[in-house]
C-alpha cells in the first residue's frame, strides 16, 4: 500500500511538474531590456522603446564621444543611402541587417568589428521586389541552448541563420529558408509577385510571425492585388503554424463588409509595420494596412474589414480575438503605420492592460488590449461624403476624444504660412485652387484650373510613421515624433496601361502646356505623390513642421510638446526672411525616439549646417518630464533608423543608423569617456 501511495505521489508530482512546464511554454518569459540588452527590435515584444539604463543622462549627454563606426557599402553591389535598421544586442553581440542585399552581420558589441555575415543573392526576385534595401531589422530567438537570428530577405524570404555562426539553420524549412511566396493560400509568381516585407519579423515564444507589404498604392497597376495575409511558423522547423486572412474568405467573419463580394477581387490589407505581443495573454497586435487603391476605393465598396484595423489574434494559432477598425472604406492611405505600444495603465483609479495605437492622421487611439474596447470613447462623426464617379465613402468615421490630437487636423488659411503678410498673400492665393476642409476629407477628381485637388493635414506619411512612439513604464507617458506637412489627394482616369483603377492619384494639368508623360504603376518616388506645395521654396503651411509631443495615458492629456529638429538651411536663409527671428522650426522626418531612465533621445532627420560650417545632424536629448533640452551631440548625417541602448563591461552604449544625401548607410556608436564612466558608475 506504502509503495502504491508512493507512486501515485510520484505521479502527481510529475503531473503537476509537466502542468507547470506546459503553462511556462504557453506563456513565454517576458522579454525587457532590464538586463542591459536590446533584444527585440522595440527593445521589448511591447515596443515600448525603453531601457532603465541612465549612465548616460541629462548631466553628461553633450560629453559623448564615438566609439566604433560601421559602414555598410560592401554590403551589396552598391551603398545604401536609407539605413533603416535599428540593430539588437544579445550577450555582447550586435545583429543587424544592413546594405542593398539586406545582409546579416554580427558585430562585436563593445568595438563594432564584424564577426560575420550572411548575404543571399536573389538576382530578379530581389532586384524587383517592393521593399528592398536593408530593411528594418531581424529577430533573434534561443532556448538555452539552440540560438538563431530570423529575418526576412528582399524577395521574401524567411531565413533562420545560427547566431553564432550566422551560417543557415539546415533543419529550418530547406537548408534554412522558407519561401513566403509559397503556402500563401494563393498564387504568386515566385520573381514578380508584388509582395515581401521591410519589418522585422517577431518572435513570440518558438512562433515567427511575419507580415506583408506592397508597393505604395498611388498607381497600383490592379486593384486584383497580391493579398497580405500574415502567417505563423515554427521557428525550429519552419513549419507554417497558421494564417490570418486580412481580406476574409467566403464563410469567414467579415466577409460581408465586402459588398458586390469585391473581397475576392481586391488584395494589399497587409502588415507592413512591426508588431506587439502580449506574452501573458497570447496575443499579437497586427496593425493592418489599408486595402488596394490608397485614394480610391470604387473597386471595393463597404468598410472592407481588416483594413485599417487592429487585430488581436492567438499567436500560437492565428485565431481571432478581437479587431476595430480605426478608418472605414479608408481613401486616405491611413495605414497602421507601426506598432502598438502596451501599456498598463490606470484611469481613474482602474488598472487596465491597455494599447496605445500612434496613427498617420495624428491621433493615438488608446484600447483596451484584453477586449479591443476603447479605454475612453471613440465617437463615429458623420464626415464629408465623395463625389468621384464610383466611389461610396462611409457616412461615419471613428473621432477620438482622448488623448487630444498630437498633431494639426484639417486645412484652412488659419494654417498657412505667416512669417510675413507678403507669403501669406502668395500661401492663400495658391490654395484657391484647391479644396480644403477638416479630417476625412475626401479626394476630388482633379480638374483644370481647379480644385485641383484635396488638401490634408496630416499628410499621407504622418503625422506618425514607421517609428512609431516609445513608452516610460514608470509613468505611463508615450512619446511620439510626428511631421506637419500638407498632402495633395487628386485623381484622374486611369488609362489601361498604367492600371485596371478607374481613377488613380494624379493631377490634371494646363491644357495649353505640353504634356508630361505619366508616371508608370509602382514608379519610384511614387509614395511621395505631387511635390509639397511651397510658396518662394518655403512650406506652405506654419511651422513646426517636426515635433515630438508627451502624452499622459493614465489621464489622457497632453503634457508638453516641442519642436524637434534644427531650422532648414533653406528656412534660416531665406531672403524673405532676413531680419526675422524664426524659432526653431523642427524638421520632417521619419525618426523614432529613445526613452530611458531620465531622457528622451531622438536624432534629427534632416541635415543643417553647424555655426561651425560642418553639414550634419544632431542627436538631442530631452528631459523626459518637462521636454526641456538637456544635450546634443554632432552627427555627420540624419537618423533614419531608431535608436538602441545597451551596457556591456560597465559602459552604456547608444546607437543609431545614419544615412541620407551623399552619405551613405552606417552604425554610429556613442559612449562617454571612460573618466565620465567612473564619476557616473
Amino acid at each position: 500500500m506504502r509503495k502504491t501511495r508512493i507512486r501515485a505521489a510520484l505521479i502527481a508530482a510529475a503531473a503537476v511538474m509537466a502542468a507547470a512546464g506546459a503553462v511556462a511554454q504557453q506563456r513565454p518569459a517576458r522579454i525587457t531590456t532590464a538586463s542591459g540588452e536590446w533584444r527585440t527590435y522595440g527593445g521589448d515584444l511591447r515596443s515600448t522603446r525603453y531601457s532603465l539604463l541612465d549612465q548616460i543622462n541629462r548631466t553628461n549627454f553633450s560629453t559623448l564621444e564615438v566609439a566604433w563606426r560601421f559602414k555598410t557599402d560592401s554590403l551589396g553591389p552598391r551603398p545604401e543611402f536609407n539605413l533603416q535598421s535599428t540593430p539588437l544586442m544579445v550577450g555582447g553581440k550586435l545583429y543587424t541587417t544592413a546594405g542593398t542585399r539586406r545582409a546579416v552581420t554580427a558585430l562585436d558589441a563593445e568595438s563594432g568589428e564584424m564577426l560575420w555575415m550572411y548575404s543571399l543573392n536573389e538576382g530578379k526576385r530581389g532586384e524587383g521586389a517592393p521593399r528592398r534595401l536593408s530593411g528594418r531589422g531581424l529577430a533573434h530567438w534561443t532556448d538555452g541552448r539552440d540560438e538563431r537570428v530570423v529575418y526576412v530577405t528582399p524577395g521574401y524570404q524567411l531565413i533562420a541563420l545560427d547566431a553564432k555562426t550566422g551560417r543557415p539553420v539546415q533543419g529550418f524549412g530547406r537548408g534554412g529558408i522558407v519561401d513566403l511566396k509559397l503556402g500563401a493560400d494563393q498564387d504568386i509568381d515566385l520573381v514578380t509577385g508584388e509582395i515581401g516585407l521591410h519589418a522585422a519579423p517577431v518572435i513570440a515564444g518558438d512562433v515567427v510571425i511575419v507580415g506583408a507589404a506592397h508597393l505604395p498604392g498611388s498607381i497600383p497597376r490592379t486593384h486584383n492585388n497580391v493579398k497580405g495575409y500574415i502567417r505563423g511558423y515554427d521557428v525550429r522547423t519552419g513549419r507554417r503554424l497558421w494564417i490570418f486572412h486580412t481580406i476574409p474568405r467566403l464563410n469567414e467573419a467579415g466577409y460581408e463588409t465586402w459588398e458586390d463580394e469585391s473581397a475576392a477581387v481586391n488584395g494589399n490589407t497587409g502588415v507592413w509595420a512591426q508588431m506587439s505581443v502580449d506574452e501573458e495573454l497570447g496575443l499579437v497586435y497586427l496593425p493592418v494596412e489599408i486595402p488596394t487603391g490608397d485614394y480610391y476605393g470604387g473597386h471595393r465598396p463597404g468598410n472592407g474589414l481588416y483594413g485599417e484595423s487592429l487585430v488581436a489574434v492567438d499567436f500560437r494559432t492565428g485565431k481571432k480575438r478581437w479587431h476595430y477598425q480605426l478608418v472605414h472604406h479608408g481613401v486616405w492611405d491611413f495605414d497602421i503605420p507601426c506598432a502598438p505600444v502596451l501599456a498598463d495603465i490606470v484611469v481613474n483609479g482602474r488598472q487596465i492592460k491597455a494599447l496605445a495605437q500612434p496613427t498617420k492622421q495624428g491621433w493615438v487611439y488608446v484600447l483596451d488590449r484584453t477586449t479591443g474596447e476603447p479605454v475612453w470613447p471613440l465617437e463615429e462623426r458623420e464626415v464629408e461624403q465623395s463625389t468621384v464617379p464610383g466611389e461610396k465613402t462611409s457616412r461615419t468615421q471613428p473621432f477620438v476624444v482622448k488623448p487630444p490630437p498630437f498633431d494639426r487636423q484639417g486645412v484652412s488659411v488659419d494654417d498657412l504660412i505667416d512669417f510675413t503678410p507678403e507669403l501669406r498673400a502668395e500661401a492663400v492665393k495658391l490654395v484657391s485652387r484647391y479644396k480644403m476642409g477638416p479630417l476625412f476629407t475626401p479626394p476630388v477628381v482633379s480638374t483644370w484650373p481647379g480644385p485641383l485637388a484635396t488638401l490634408m493635414l496630416p499628410s499621407t506619411t504622418g503625422g506618425v510613421n514607421w517609428p512609431g512612439g516609445a513608452l516610460d513604464p514608470e509613468t505611463n507617458y508615450l512619446y511620439v515624433y510626428s511631421i506637419t506637412q500638407i498632402a495633395q489627394l487628386g485623381l484622374v482616369e486611369s488609362d489601361a496601361k498604367r492600371s485596371d483603377m478607374r481613377y488613380v492619384r494624379g493631377t490634371a494639368q494646363d491644357p495649353a502646356a505640353p504634356s508630361r508623360p505619366a508616371a508608370p504603376a509602382g514608379a519610384a518616388g511614387e509614395e511621395a505623390g505631387p511635390p509639397a506645395l511651397a510658396v518662394q521654396g518655403l512650406p506652405i503651411v506654419k511651422p513646426p513642421y517636426g515635433r515630438i509631443t508627451a502624452l499622459d495615458l493614465n489621464k489622457g492629456d497632453l503634457v508638453w510638446q516641442i519642436a524637434h529638429g534644427e531650422t532648414p538651411d533653406n528656412i534660416r536663409n531665406h531672403p524673405a526672411l532676413k531680419g526675422l527671428t524664426i524659432p526653431r522650426t523642427g524638421r520632417i522626418g521619419r525618426i523614432g525616439p529613445l526613452v530611458t531612465k531620465t531622457l528622451v533621445i531622438a536624432g534629427e532627420a534632416g541635415f543643417f549646417t553647424t555655426p561651425g560650417g560642418q553639414r550634419g545632424a544632431m542627436l538631442r536629448a530631452y528631459d523626459k518630464a518637462t521636454g526641456a533640452e538637456v544635450g546634443a551631440v554632432y552627427m555627420p548625417a540624419p537618423q533614419t533608423g531608431s535608436p538602441m541602448t545597451y551596457q556591456l563591461n560597465g559602459r552604456q552604449y547608444l546607437v543609431v543608423a545614419i544615412s541620407g544625401g551623399n552619405y551613405s548607410g552606417e552604425l554610429l556608436a556613442f559612449r562617454l569617456p571612460q573618466e565620465s564612466t567612473t564619476t557616473s558608475n
